[in-house]
């Protein structure tokens, strides 16, 4: 009897537990070849991300080997490479996990052509979110929900499918070449998180202990409590359904942020032009374009210590807490008055967890165009910096140039008596022609 072989074509997905695609494949056929194609159409765009994935690349091939198997590693068109590889070990079937931007889509809708064509069954499974897209609908119609507070409610009280365990063996077909794996180039930021599922399982379980001080110490700018999941999830070196399985509170905070997730993967399914259209019809764009303002924002020298700080922490780590990309992306877009999409750029330059759905979606909630029910707020980031940073600490550890500046008056440095101000080689705060923020009077 001849035994049965498919392919798995793994995209965001760099792991084997409770991955549905590898377990269902590896308990439905005989040989199963694991695959990642290198896309040249998604090279170049992040340093960072890179590196994290090749790292966690690597730690699949690892992985699969002690079960047996191994990771064909091809360079190229991923519907061409995984079309010819299964020509060459016989497959029958392609299994890949859904996802919704719209590269994703177009490069299913050509993989779905070509196995057509050569009479290969295709097979898309869940696996990127907790609740796949598009499952969830509002009662009174349209083909997602718009708010999260409602889609938030019915996510938490829908039916999650059951998590999987990774499969006790791969067997690989006689005779496959694996190919090379390459090796994790330099990124751009020195402190970056190192990429793979063996690390994620371990941060989450070293981190789980803090879950219960989660809600009073996530916004904590300085304590730093958060889970910094996010770039293992965005890579999928770990399950999100997993992750909030294990926080097991799904009514909770951090589970909550589990859902926002979710939820803009279910916004970019049904709207895939999240990251250059805006979302809310009828939105107000009458941006700036000031380069020398953006490189500023960008460089962390606007002069604006809690801006500062977090441009800097994004540039030095590939990550940015929370609460300081809501005030940096606010004070580019509401002061500043620059396009939220420059601000999208350059986040997904440098983020391990820079995706389109959630970095989008949520650049358009803080410019006001995207699914925010009040699309007029504002971050007075002095605020913000007193509030979230009340003694300076994160800001000192970011803006070395006020570490001699004492308590909260780091967050206003202008008000300085001027001899210490001028001893302080730190820039004064950009302004904008015609506008008086409150926070500089």
């Amino acid at each position: 009897m001849t035994a049965r072989t498919a392919i798995v074509l793994f995209t965001r997905d760099l792991r084997v537990h409770d991955h549905p695609a590898l377990a269902t494949t590896c308990a439905a056929f005989d040989r199963v070849v694991p695959l990642y194609v290198l896309d040249p159409e998604l090279a170049g765009r992040s340093a960072n991300r890179t590196r994290f994935l090749h790292q966690a690349l690597a730690e699949l091939a690892a992985e699969l080997r002690e079960r047996g198997g191994d990771l064909v590693v091809r360079r190229g068109d991923p519907v061409a490479e995984t079309i010819r590889l299964a020509g060459q070990v016989g497959a029958t079937a392609v299994a890949l996990s859904a996802d919704v931007s719209r590269y994703a889509h177009r490069r299913e809708r050509r993989l779905r052509a070509e196995c057509e064509r050569h009479r290969l069954h295709l097979r898309l499974f869940p696996g990127l979110t907790v609740v796949e897209p598009g499952t969830l609908r509002p009662g009174g119609g349209g083909d997602h929900y718009r708010v999260f507070s409602p889609y938030h409610r019915v996510w938490a009280a829908s039916r999650w499918r059951d998590e999987l365990a990774a499969p006790e063996r791969i067997a690989l077909p006689d005779g496959v070449r694996t190919g090379r794996l390459p090796a994790p180039p330099a990124g751009e930021s020195p402190d970056a998180a190192v990429g793979g599922e063996r690390l994620a399982r371990q941060r989450l379980t070293d981190w789980l202990p803090d879950l219960g001080r989660y809600d009073d110490q996530h916004d904590d700018m300085a304590g730093d409590g958060t889970s910094r999941l996010s770039p293992y999830l965005r890579f999928g070196c770990v399950s999100p359904l997993a992750v909030a399985n294990r926080a097991d509170d799904r009514s909770g905070p951090f589970v909550r942020q589990v859902c926002w997730r979710d939820f803009y993967y279910q916004v970019t399914a049904a709207f895939p032009e999240i990251s250059t259209v805006a979302y809310r019809s009828g939105a107000t764009e009458q941006w700036r374009y000031d380069d020398d303002a953006l490189t500023a924002w960008a460089e962390g020298r606007t002069g604006m210590p809690i801006v500062d700080a977090g441009m800097r922490q994004m540039r030095a780590q590939g990550w940015l807490h929370n609460r300081a990309r809501l005030i940096t992306a606010g004070y580019l877009t509401k002061h500043l008055g620059q396009d939220w999409r420059a601000g999208v750029a350059v986040f997904y330059r440098w983020l391990l967890d820079g995706d389109v759905a959630n970095n989008s979606g949520n650049w358009q909630w803080v410019a006001g165009t995207g699914n925010d029910t009040k699309p007029y707020r504002g971050f007075n980031p002095v605020r913000q910096a007193e509030r979230y940073d009340p003694d300076g600490d994160y800001v000192r550890r970011w803006v070395p140039e006020l570490a001699a500046v004492p308590g909260k008056a780091v967050h206003q440095p202008w008000r300085l008596p001027d001899q210490l101000r001028r001893t302080l080689d730190y820039p004064p705060p950009l302004t904008v022609p015609g506008t008086d923020p409150v926070w500089l009077r």
